[in-house]
């Protein structure tokens, strides 16, 4: 029997929890501070059983996965350092910095255990384990991030249990991790959070920001009402990554200074020619660290019941409508209804149903 234990079962530890729990030979272990959890895990059968003893957990555990925020790594990691872990286990995390972590996992040296980086690159709106799904990391790229000294045999342990996430694995080094990383994601939470706070402040004297920064404006800053203390815990820890990341961002909107300055028409032209080139070749349905939405938006007509005749026809034909917002500023947006899917499946059959009903829909 294989012992996996999952420290911190949320969103991705509930996830990982459901993809294992129940194939043969493996044991899924939850761990958690609070009874209450512990036992909200096993009544929602996300994992075999629970535990709110850190060295029960860890000392009979061939697996250890710590999917807790980044800013406790090193506090967990410390705890099972005063651990008697069995020979030949492996633990891993989840979190968005590898960098750090492996660094602090080295000069630990952690009793009979290999620690190899991960980090599944796969999210969603919702949190908890009430949100985990079995699939949530399936087509997801999940990074290991283990070095020179890893012993490429714990890897390949660690790889084989993965398969069962039905995430595509890609092994890649930690700095170069936080780089890209850094790049694709945690920079435009910064951007995405300073353009809403730049518009608050706008707002403050005229609150006519706010009614109409709806649509479009929405759409590209959703990713701003991330969890403020979690997202204090990752910048902080990839910051040296992020100070030359904004540097060259600050550059880039300098360069933007200049074109207006200087009415230089065709480098704008230029520049959204080359983003949206690079843009369109990225893959549409592609989990990443930016969970998607899948979203759509109908152009309705004014009449009484409309919209509760939509609704009900998304029933009827068994598909699951997570949001309906009616759009009242329509600039950017293809539509006076925003409807929201739980996934591409609902949205795609949801497209289909309304064309056929003679709805014009956009995306």
């Amino acid at each position: 029997m294989i012992n996996v234990a999952i420290f911190g079962v949320g969103l991705i530890g509930g996830s990982i929890a459901l993809c294992l729990k129940g194939k043969p030979g493996i044991n899924v272990i939850g761990f958690s501070n609070r009874q209450s959890s512990v036992e909200k895990y096993v009544q929602r059968g996300v994992v075999d059983v629970g535990t709110t003893s850190i060295k029960d957990a860890a000392e009979q555990a061939d697996f250890i996965f710590l999917c807790v925020p980044v800013g406790n790594l090193q506090e967990y990691m410390d705890k099972l350092n005063d651990c008697n872990l069995k020979n030949g286990c492996i633990v891993t995390d989840v979190g968005s910095t590898k960098s750090s972590v492996a660094a602090f996992a080295r000069s630990l040296q952690l009793n009979n255990a290999t620690f190899i980086g991960g980090h599944p690159m796969a999210g969603s709106e919702r949190t908890g384990v009430e949100a985990a799904s079995y699939h949530l990391l399936e087509n997801a790229f999940y990074v290991l991030t283990p070095d020179e000294s890893t012993p490429p045999e714990a890897v390949e342990r660690l790889t084989d249990l993965l398969s069962h996430t039905r995430a595509n694995i890609v092994k890649l080094d930690a700095d170069a991790h936080d780089d890209i990383v850094g790049a694709i994601s945690h920079l435009p939470h910064i951007i995405a959070v300073a353009l809403v706070n730049q518009v608050r402040g706008y707002n403050e004297g005229n609150d006519l920001y706010e009614s109409l920064a709806a649509g479009g404006f929405r759409d590209i800053t959703r990713i701003a009402s991330g969890d403020p203390t979690l997202w204090r815990d990752i910048l902080i820890d990839n910051r040296s990554v992020l100070m030359r990341l904004l540097k060259d961002w600050s550059l880039g909107m300098n360069e933007f200074v200049r074109m207006l300055e200087e009415k230089d028409g065709s480098s704008i032209e230029e520049a959204f020619q080359k983003a949206g080139d690079f843009r369109s070749r990225m893959p549409e349905r592609r989990k990443g660290m930016i969970h998607s939405v899948y979203d759509c938006y109908v152009d309705v007509p004014d009449h009484p019941g409309i919209i509760g005749k939509i609704a009900s026809e998304l029933g009827n034909n068994r598909i699951n409508l997570s949001n309906l917002q009616i759009i009242e500023s329509r600039e950017d947006v293809p539509g006076i209804l925003r409807l929201s899917f739980r996934n591409q499946e609902y949205l795609d059959q949801a497209i289909v149903l309304l064309n056929g009903l003679g709805y014009s829909v956009h995306q």
